[in-house]
């Protein structure tokens, strides 16, 4: 619509100098009164310009909300049954018997990413997954905040069947702290509060403490008031996995999952992310995946 527009405002203004100098000549046509229609020309199509312009915003706008729409629609892979119970409060004993798992269903047995795992997970007890890349170990603790359902086998939290419990009382006694940080635009009070709603203020600056944020937040001009930008572009990485440490430890989750916290920090910044960590573990069950 736009192009269109300027071709015919092209048109009329070659069409305004073709018939005032050429047919009727500078005798009969001044300067002046060229630049005058001239001018009157363009206050007949800016209107219309307008018009298109607005017209390629609503185009556009319509898109996008159709796309806002067919998230909006889409139905999780992932559900409840109609059978399942609360998950109670749980001590933390996971239990993986004879897992098997393979993003594409139907392929062959040769390209499962997990088969016929087992181990077994004590409360309080700490587990690292370690190996090469493409190994499962994401996958694993994916299986375990029931990002996916399992093909084979089962997977236990004190006994309880992760596919007979409800998801939101499955996840709402995990803490999932993965390299990639997620803040939001608010506070950074705000942001650590999102592990847990009704934290008290008090509450969300012990929970800095324990993750050692507490000393570069109060450095900010606003402290816990410091507004925080386009998912923490005005922190540092080091700084965002800090808060992502302190929003999983005001959640108070007995279950604790670590996927390469530190994966893309410095070693001095690593060290304070670990202090925190070793406080943030402590008692909890805890699975870590870390290349080092």
């Amino acid at each position: 619509f736009g192009p269109v527009i300027d071709f015919c405002w092209g048109i009329g203004a070659i069409m305004l100098y073709l018939v005032g100098i050429r047919f009727l000549g500078f005798e009969k046509v001044s300067v002046g009164l060229l630049v005058a229609f001239g001018s009157y020309i363009n206050m007949f199509w800016n209107p219309i310009m307008n018009l298109s312009n607005f017209y390629n915003n609503l185009v556009t706008n319509l898109t996008a909300a159709e796309r806002i729409f067919d998230i909006l629609d889409t139905e999780p892979d992932i559900t409840d049954a109609d059978d399942v119970e609360e998950l109670p409060e749980v001590k933390g004993e996971g239990t993986f018997s004879h897992v098997g798992f393979t993003y594409d269903r139907g392929t062959p047995a040769e390209t499962k990413v997990l088969e016929d795992v087992n181990f077994v997970v004590k409360p309080g007890e700490t587990i690292a997954l370690v190996g090469p890349t493409g190994a499962g170990k994401t996958t694993i603790v994916n299986l375990i905040s029931r990002f996916y359902d399992i093909e084979q086998g089962k997977i236990l939290i004190d006994g309880y069947d992760l596919t007979k419990v409800s998801m939101n009382s499955l996840r709402r006694q995990m803490g999932v702290m993965t390299q990639d940080t997620f803040l939001f635009t608010g506070t950074i009070r705000e942001n650590i509060r999102y592990g847990r709603l009704d934290a008290t203020d008090a509450e969300v600056e012990q929970a800095a403490k324990m993750a050692s944020a507490h000393s570069f937040i109060m450095r900010l001009e606003n402290g816990y008031d410091t507004m925080i930008e386009g998912d923490g572009a005005n922190l540092s990485q080091g700084q965002r996995q800090l808060l992502n440490i302190a929003r999983a430890a005001i959640s108070k989750a007995p279950v604790l999952i670590l996927d390469e916290a530190t994966s893309s920090v410095d070693t001095r910044t690593e060290r304070h992310i670990e202090h925190g960590m070793d406080r943030l573990m402590a008692e909890r069950t805890t699975l870590v995946i870390a290349h080092r």
